[in-house]
């Protein structure tokens, strides 16, 4: 963990370090700390100082701190957590759109330590509730049912609630996806033939944000994956991610998109 960090606290009246005149002190406060940051002076993970010091520090009100802090973490430069305050945002991951990779190779590609934690497992009929990660109620056939939490250096990475087959999934009863993580073990287990996926931006719920050690309401992206082999589905998966510390990624040819020059 990177020691505190320790801005200069401007004379009053002045701007803060390496800010340009003119400009409010909102502007200046965050055009200081994004410089900061980018020139890798305050390097990824690094930990900030209470949000009252920093204040107290750049000579303004915590009211402007707080503002200015909350556009930095908007804009994906810092991340503000409940129980560990706030830190320079790590280079965010990236998914590619259509591709199935396993979580744990997503993690390890950003640098960091990769641990999963199984919150919940169950066998247990199929409810209509489960149409979600489905298309459709699976009806009274059995399904496993699985909740687990990613980490990236022993923080919240990704929330997976996952439903598998096991009429499909051969083995999957008997895992308890303590040691070998769900996708993981579905990648190397079961063939599949056909997937859907769907993304979209979703805030999130109280539960949600306590496991993602996140502000209740904060945007998090959400990825729904399905998988079926030889008609039969095989898994529904429902990926929730931190929105400032995920991105998607895609690429593609004019034969994708209509023909060259068509933007």
């Amino acid at each position: 963990m990177s020691p505190p960090l320790r801005p200069t606290r401007p004379e009053p009246g002045s701007a803060p370090p390496g800010a340009r005149k003119g400009g409010t002190r909102h502007d200046h406060i965050v055009e200081d700390i994004r410089s900061l940051i980018v020139d890798g002076r305050w390097p990824p993970g690094s930990q900030l100082p209470v949000e009252t010091e920093l204040a107290e520090r750049y000579g303004v009100s915590r009211m402007t701190m707080n503002k200015a802090l909350g556009q930095l973490a908007r804009d994906g430069f810092l991340v503000r957590r409940k129980k560990s305050g706030t830190q320079v945002a790590q280079p965010r991951a990236e998914s590619a759109v259509v591709a199935i990779v396993d979580i744990r190779d997503e993690v390890r590609r950003s640098g960091r330590a990769y641990r999963f934690h199984l919150l919940a497992r169950r066998a247990r009929p199929g409810r209509e509730e489960d149409a979600l990660l489905l298309g459709a109620a699976p009806g009274v056939g059995e399904v496993v049912w699985l909740q687990g939490l990613h980490l990236a250096d022993d923080r919240p990475f990704c929330l997976e609630t996952r439903l598998i087959n096991p009429a499909i999934a051969e083995g999957a009863k008997a895992q308890d996806f303590t040691d070998l993580t769900p996708g993981g073990w579905l990648l190397g287990a079961v063939p599949w033939s056909v997937a859907s996926h769907r993304v979209r931006a979703v805030n999130a719920t109280a539960a949600e944000a306590k496991l993602l050690e996140l502000a209740v309401g904060e945007a998090c992206l959400e990825i729904v994956r399905r998988t079926q082999a030889a008609g039969e589905w095989v898994t529904g998966v429902r990926l929730l991610y931190p929105g400032s510390e995920h991105q998607l990624v895609a690429n593609f040819g004019p034969e994708a998109g209509g023909g060259p020059g068509r933007g």
